[in-house]
């Protein structure tokens, strides 16, 4: 996973897996969350926004499942996260 420190008042870091489309987002208040079935051109809008969090407002917050991860550090990949979410170490899986 490939994860870039982003410029905003919303989001501190994104993240992408382009073999899973699997966005992460760290959120500036430290909370990280994981949307599954990310197509990488929204991930690349994401970057290109001037507003990040409008564009996660307006494009993906609702749009896709997800889950928050506990605990976890950006830097993790989501391979590391697969064994957390299969023991029940993550929150309920969220859709529109």
């Amino acid at each position: 996973m490939h994860i870039t420190v982003v410029v905003s008042t919303t989001l501190a870091t994104v993240g992408y897996d382009g073999i899973r489309n699997l966005l992460q987002l760290e959120f500036r208040r430290g909370a990280v969350y994981h949307y599954f079935g990310v197509p990488a051109a929204v991930y690349e809008a994401l970057l290109g926004a001037p507003s990040k969090g409008s564009y996660f407002n307006q494009a993906i917050r609702g749009r896709y499942l997800y889950v928050r991860v506990p605990g976890l550090q950006a830097a993790q990949t989501a391979a590391q996260v697969a064994p957390q979410l299969e023991q029940g170490g993550a929150t309920a899986w969220h859709a529109q």
